[in-house]
């Protein structure tokens, strides 16, 4: 069975300053979304599903998903805010959207195969994506609630230009342990690094540690945990305006509560992204480098089929 890729593409890219998943990255206007479906394909890959937002699915259908629909099939989700569980209702004055478990949720009707989750504009390697399909292309005998992580070395994935937002792990013997959000990570005078924790404690952070980029492998299980264990979030913090519900605590809270072990999957690939404008020669440059080296054909569109 072909596994899915599920693209977490609502975000504005507010730090950014636009809709950072249409901005052109390779020579000829590639974005690193083309990238990642181009390496899911050659992975084996058999379906992709866009999570995005309705009122700007019109712009991203004809910019992004009807490129690929010859070569693999396309399914689209939409992130909204009242779309919760049943027994919640939208609280009044809510704008912010509630995360990447809620975003991943979005998907819930469109997947029914093992699936791959990563950000629209993340550029994450080949062989990450070749990597997680054999994870899961292993014996069927293997537990319902199978779950992995692709890791990155924190220090690998820091932006010159601002702080950034990584779920810092914790792992042992190839297995996560347990994974914690931080936000606004960022170098202090001394050049080390530090960032918020979930407590909004300012903490010390190792650059080696090992991060998740929202590059994550699950089986449909994940759905009814996911619905669960949103449905307490929301009950603790659904009238605080600017909360989420990230997927890292969701796999933690699962790892602690013994309900699955998370393989963390090492990758030999790079993994680059955009969260300042100021990211973007940086970005441009690493992809024409991986074409000089003979990664990708250019122009990627005519070669991909």
């Amino acid at each position: 069975m072909q596994p899915t890729l599920l693209v977490l593409a609502a975000g504005m890219g507010s730090r950014y300053g636009g809709l950072k998943q249409l901005d052109p990255m390779g020579p000829k206007g590639e974005t690193v979304l083309d990238y990642s479906v181009y390496d899911a394909i050659q992975a084996g890959f058999g379906k992709v599903v866009f999570v995005i937002r309705r009122e700007f699915a019109a712009d991203f259908q004809a910019a992004v998903g009807d490129k690929f629909e010859a070569r693999i099939e396309v399914a689209y989700a939409y992130q909204e805010l009242d779309d919760l569980p049943a027994g919640f209702q939208l609280p009044a004055g809510r704008e912010k959207p509630w995360g990447t478990a809620h975003a991943v949720r979005a998907a819930r009707k469109q997947i029914d195969t093992p699936f791959a989750v990563i950000n629209a504009d993340d550029f994450y390697g080949r062989d990450a994506f070749v990597q997680l399909a054999r994870f899961f292309s292993q014996s069927d005998s293997d537990p319902e609630l199978r779950t992995c992580m692709i890791g990155y070395p924190l220090a690998n994935t820091l932006s010159q230009h601002g702080s950034v937002n990584r779920g810092l792990c914790t792992v042992r013997k190839g297995r996560l342990q347990g994974v914690e959000e931080h936000t606004e990570i960022n170098r202090d005078s001394a050049g080390g690094l530090q960032g918020l924790n979930l407590k909004q404690e300012r903490v010390a952070i190792d650059a080696d540690a090992i991060v998740s980029m929202n590059f994550w492998g699950f089986t449909p299980a994940i759905f009814a945990s996911i619905e669960a264990l949103f449905s307490e979030f929301l009950t603790q913090r659904i009238k605080e305006p600017k909360s989420e519900c990230y997927i890292p605590s969701i796999v933690d809270t699962l790892i602690q509560s013994e309900q699955t072990e998370c393989a963390v999957i090492e990758t030999s690939g790079a993994w680059f992204g955009v969260t300042y404008p100021a990211d973007k020669p940086y970005v441009q440059r690493s992809i024409q480098q991986l074409i000089a080296e003979g990664a990708y054909p250019s122009p990627l569109a005519e070669s991909s089929h």
